[in-house]
């Protein structure tokens, strides 16, 4: 089979194992997204929630009878999923009604949560936009899960992109791909929320890195810059993070190329013919990357401002107040740091008692570290799941997902481990006279 093939395979043998779980994926803030893309094609606020509603409530019966049937106390009862349905169907109407009548129009998303908690899902239409064509043409439940499963398919031939532009031989190629689907960035990236589309733009951007130091630097920027264009309105704090660290890792490539003396435009040596003309596209493709990045920092910080989006304080409280059900916080910045000490220091006691995370991390470390300048933007993109986890310390979060773009060091990082195994030769056995082997005596 050729790679293509082999390619489209995993692919679909992952969308197929997704329709055992159509509905039930879905969390709070899935709500918000799915209404958003309802308002957008031309729902009315009531229409829009009672749509997102249904859908929600027809995920969390079928939990609940799933739930039932593995109930070693329960299994035997009426299947619980008319009575869910109905019963969070009308709490979450009630509520919407309640606010709608209050004069909670504004806005593209019913009133499902305070004004001050909704304006943060507003500065976030990339995602609604996406699932907007799906949802118009399938209907909430099969479209958001068709659109789940695309762009949780597209990471994964992403990944696979990277490795093969990185010359990654076919088999650890498709290995990063079948990572992609299986770790828990796959399973992020099938919940109805930004993250999916996070990690595929984000992967992008890592492709467009290595282009770059492939020799396609026009190519390879001009797609960098482009999801980082992108990652603004789908969260605009994620390219926010990735422009940052892209610009670290752009500036420390070219420190690293000057001390070799290797500066930026300049090849490995001159009169290489085609190895120095990729050095010298290289060195230059590095630097627009980094600019790329201080641009990406700088232009989202003012866009932020410009259109009035809720500050780091807004956020912060959100944090503090447990979705604003409290009362602002006085001194919010002092015990948002007690509170990122303590975080770090229970997660890092509960990462030593379940060490997968951290052993895929040092694996795909040690394979990135093969590639030097791959490799810092590949950290770049990795640490970007850091800044948000540091950003939200919140430990009760189902899944650890804010801290999920960590895992593309691993889907990355480990194919570029297992590469001089692949590559290694394999022993030839000595031949004797008329082909036969010739064994040693003694």
């Amino acid at each position: 089979m050729r790679p293509r093939a082999w390619v489209l395979l995993l692919a679909a043998v992952f969308a197929l194992l997704q329709l055992t779980a159509v509905t039930g994926r879905d969390t709070p803030d899935s709500r918000n997204y799915v209404a958003y893309a309802l308002g957008l094609g031309g729902a009315g606020k009531r229409e829009a929630a009672a749509t997102t509603v249904d859908w929600a409530c027809a995920g969390r019966a079928s939990l609940a009878r799933r739930g039932q049937s593995v109930d070693v106390v329960r299994f035997h009862r009426p299947d619980p999923a008319a009575r869910e349905f109905a019963e969070c169907r009308s709490e979450a109407l009630k509520v919407v009604d309640r606010r709608l009548a209050a004069g909670q129009t504004d806005g593209h998303i019913p009133p499902f949560m305070k004004p001050r908690l909704k304006r943060i899902f507003e500065v976030r239409p990339g995602y609604p936009v996406f699932l907007l064509p799906f949802v118009t043409a399938l209907g909430v439940t099969w479209g958001v899960w068709t659109a789940s499963v695309l762009v949780t398919v597209a990471a994964g031939i992403l990944a696979f992109l990277v490795l093969r532009t990185l010359s990654v031989p076919v088999p650890l190629a498709l290995t990063g791909q079948a990572l992609y689907y299986v770790l828990p960035c796959g399973a992020t990236a099938m919940r109805p929320m930004t993250e999916g589309l996070m990690l595929a733009l984000t992967l992008a951007a890592v492709w467009g890195c290595a282009l770059a130091l492939t020799g396609r630097a026009r190519a390879g920027t001009a797609l960098t810059c482009g999801c980082l264009l992108a990652l603004v309105p789908v969260k605009h704090s994620q390219a926010l993070f990735l422009g940052l660290t892209l610009a670290g890792a752009g500036t420390a490539v070219l420190v690293a190329r000057g001390r070799r003396g290797r500066a930026p435009g300049r090849g490995r040596a001159p009169g290489r013919g085609v190895a120095a003309g990729r050095g010298v596209a290289a060195g230059r493709g590095v630097a627009a990357i980094a600019v790329a990045g201080c641009c990406a920092v700088l232009g989202t910080v003012l866009l932020a401002r410009l259109l009035h989006y809720p500050a780091e304080s807004e956020s912060l409280q959100d944090l503090l107040t447990d979705h604003f059900a409290r009362p602002d916080r006085a001194h919010p910045w002092s015990e948002f740091l007690h509170l990122e000490g303590n975080f770090w220091t229970e997660w890092a006691r509960r990462q030593v008692g379940q060490p997968l995370f951290a052993a895929a991390l040092g694996a795909g470390l040690w394979g990135a570290l093969r590639r030097p300048a791959f490799g810092c933007f590949l950290l770049a993109a990795a640490a970007t799941g850091f800044l948000t986890q540091a950003a939200h310390p919140d430990i009760n979060i189902f899944g650890e997902r804010l801290i999920v773009l960590a895992w593309l060091l691993p889907v990355i990082g480990v194919p570029l481990l297992l590469e001089p195994v692949v590559r290694r030769p394999l022993p030839v056995p000595a031949q004797g006279v008329g082909g036969r082997r010739v064994h040693s005596v003694g």
